[in-house]
């Protein structure tokens, strides 16, 4: 059975501030850790959220280099948007902080001296890359070279972002410091290491035996590390940005990020609370639960858990970690660096007074069990077809009625028909799987719940027709409008913690002062004789225009990653002009082009080469579906190769054409039209 607790500690996954929030951070982390904790606070039931930038490690260092300006700069600017733009789409945190504070790095660096004083670290004494011009250790993010698995250039000392293979920076073939383009040689440096494999077992039983509950993806991920045995992990590394290790011998030594940012959601609880944090994370009556994104299970899961045993002093470990999948843009994987994302804050600048569009959009498409993929055409139809057209149009009709009836006045209900009691009945059932739904974290099924009981509501009035009713029957007509404006008090509460500003509006407009989840379904949310406010649409369509500027903004950030992604081929070696003079060269028009029969890759050009007609067999199909389209175009081949026979054709000759980016190719050939059979000099 399971345990009632007197509070909940939600603590959400720390955005790294080096950039701005995107919808795959919202759609993983942030909305449904505010669904969850609106959810209980309109159940009455004690809970605190806590947020806050990460702003130590690598990634902020090599941006301040880039930009020339100081690590404190970057995070500054990036802590003030995302903090601003959270604030903005409604995420409720009861405190937003930062890694930089003064509490957190108190915090951190007491948190590692127990650790020390124990004798829990290992220390451990190791050889990584050195760059001796720069006089600095490199980190992995500071390290690239070819990478050893599929050869690309340009891989991370951390992880080829071409393969997505995770590498150490001494696998790298031929690295290179990203500092001063040296070659990096090996130097000795010591380093602690939290010793994971101590804490293995009391994981495993802890994980595996007791939170057997967990998501399927968040139990089997962490099995898979268990299985696979854990090792010990260093807790510092060799840089100059972030909590400085706290022992003798340490300088030029910080904190891991990894080891100083979980401490963070601990140190916000402080700041937030300085006399009684202590509740919040020691009282066994305190349920922890963490909102993060799949990539990060095994630090919330395992790693920090570790940190927490270690540190003793009944720290509580989470009691559960309903971790999302990634969500995916357009049908390719979100990149910062390729800048393949929707940032929170250009939405809100681009969609002014739509934020409940976007929480409905990123929690009805959640990746709740998988990958799911974002689309701007999707977001367009949720919000036409479901939000307008049902939910906004219930309430509307609702409004619109009682101010033509009643003028505004909410009428007194007579006896309630079976109709009326089965609306309300099926609304009671909706309430109850919503319940079950958020309970369980499972939001995009809550979502789909409430959006149930605005087409109960439809159909009751569908049912009912009060505009036929008023003309006979002046009762059953004010009954009729009085259930109807009892089930949008019942949506403002079932919606709240999915679209909190509509919902605020619909409360006031009915005069409720106050939301509460109970009040669900009920027959007597608004007494008789309340005057509500004028109607007033709760949304708008969008148009095409908005969702195409959208997609054209998407399309020029592809092209320009294709054109910045083109690493020309290297250079093939020298030939002397006497043999390149060999090469003769011309310009042909096209007279046919078609494909070749039984053969996918090949073309059959008939070309006018000035002196007669030429057969020339290309395989470049796969890049002219309609080769139709280069008829009459003229084109650059060589003439003089000897015939050589494609599928029975004897081809004269060779098509000149260009590799591009993506790997296209396009055929070559004059600026403007030249007499067939002109040579290229």
């Amino acid at each position: 059975m399971e345990k009632n607790y007197k509070r909940t500690l939600i603590t959400t996954a720390l955005p790294y501030a080096n950039g701005p929030v995107h919808i795959g951070h919202l759609a993983g982390v942030y909305v449904p850790a505010d669904i969850y904790a609106r959810y209980l606070r309109l159940q009455g039931r004690p809970v605190t959220m806590v947020g806050g930038s990460d702003e130590h490690g690598v990634p902020i260092t090599i941006k301040a280099k880039a930009e020339g300006v100081t690590p404190q700069d970057i995070v500054d600017r990036y802590h003030t948007i995302i903090k601003d733009s959270f604030r903005e789409l409604g995420i409720s945190f009861d405190v937003y902080s930062r890694t930089t504070s003064a509490i957190h790095h108190d915090m951190a660096s007491e948190f590692f001296r127990r650790l020390y004083d124990k004798g829990v670290f290992v220390e451990r004494e190791t050889e990584q890359l050195y760059d001796e011009e720069a006089g600095q250790f490199l980190a992995d993010r500071y390290v690239t070279g070819e990478c050893p698995h599929c050869h690309a250039p340009g891989a991370y000392g951390d992880q080829c972002e071409k393969c997505g293979t995770s590498l150490n920076a001494t696998d790298l073939i031929n690295p290179r410091s990203a500092i001063t383009g040296n070659v990096p040689v090996l130097r000795k440096t010591k380093h602690w290491y939290l010793p994971l494999d101590r804490y293995e077992e009391a994981l495993r039983r802890w994980i595996l035996e007791g939170h057997k509950e967990w998501k399927t993806n968040v139990y089997g991920q962490c099995k898979s590390w268990l299985d696979l045995g854990l090792q010990p992990r260093a807790v510092s590394r060799d840089l100059n940005w972030g909590v400085p290790v706290p022992v003798a011998g340490a300088e030029g030594k910080v904190l891991y990020v990894w080891f100083d940012a979980p401490i963070g959601y601990i140190s916000n609880t402080k700041e937030l609370y300085p006399d009684s944090w202590q509740t919040w994370w020691k009282d066994p009556e305190t349920r922890i639960i963490n909102f993060i994104g799949k990539d990060n299970i095994v630090f919330h899961c395992i790693v920090f858990p570790a940190m927490l045993m270690a540190y003793g002093d009944n720290y509580q470990l989470p009691d559960n970690v309903p971790a999302n999948e990634f969500l995916n843009l357009e049908g390719d994987k979100i990149s910062t660096s390729r800048n393949w994302a929707v940032w929170l804050h250009e939405y809100l600048r681009d969609f002014p007074g739509k934020q409940d569009v976007l929480r409905y959009v990123l929690t009805a498409n959640a990746p709740e069990t998988k990958d799911n993929d974002f689309t701007w055409r999707d977001f367009q139809a949720r919000n036409n077809n479901e939000l307008v057209a049902i939910l906004g149009n219930f309430i509307n009709r609702v409004m619109v009625l009682t101010h033509k009836y009643y003028g505004g006045t909410v009428p007194a209900a007579g006896e309630l028909t079976d109709t009326d009691r089965a609306a309300f009945a099926e609304i009671r059932t909706a309430a109850v799987e919503q319940t079950r739904a958020l309970e369980t974290f499972h939001f995009r099924e809550a979502l789909k719940e409430a959006m149930n009981i605005a087409r109960i509501g439809n159909r009751y009035l569908q049912d009912t027709e009060p505009w036929k009713v008023v003309k006979t029957d002046a009762l059953r007509t004010a009954t009729i409008m009085n259930v109807a404006t009892q089930i949008c008090a019942s949506l403002a509460v079932a919606f709240e913690p999915f679209t909190p500003f509509m919902s605020a509006r619909l409360a006031q407009m009915l005069s409720l002062p106050t939301l509460r989840w109970d009040m669900i379904g009920r027959e007597d949310i608004i007494a008789a004789g309340t005057v509500i406010a004028e109607p007033q649409l709760m949304f708008e369509k969008i148009d095409d225009d908005a969702i195409q500027a959208q997609m054209d903004r998407l399309a020029r950030i592809k092209e320009e990653n294709r054109v910045k992604a083109f690493k020309p081929a290297p250079q093939a070696p020298d030939v002397d002009f006497d043999t390149f003079m060999k090469a003769d060269l011309r310009v042909g028009t096209v007279l046919e082009c078609e494909k070749v029969p039984k053969a996918d890759k090949l073309l059959r050009f008939v070309i006018d080469d000035g002196i007669g007609h030429r057969t020339i067999v290309s395989g470049i199909a796969a890049h002219y579906p309609d080769p139709s389209v280069l008829v009459g175009t003229q084109v650059c081949f060589i003439a003089n190769l000897p015939p050589r026979k494609l599928r029975g054709i004897e081809s004269q000759g060779m098509i000149l054409s260009a590799e591009d980016a993506d790997g296209s190719l396009v055929v070559m050939g004059p600026s403007k039209p030249v007499t067939p059979g002109a040579q290229v000099k």
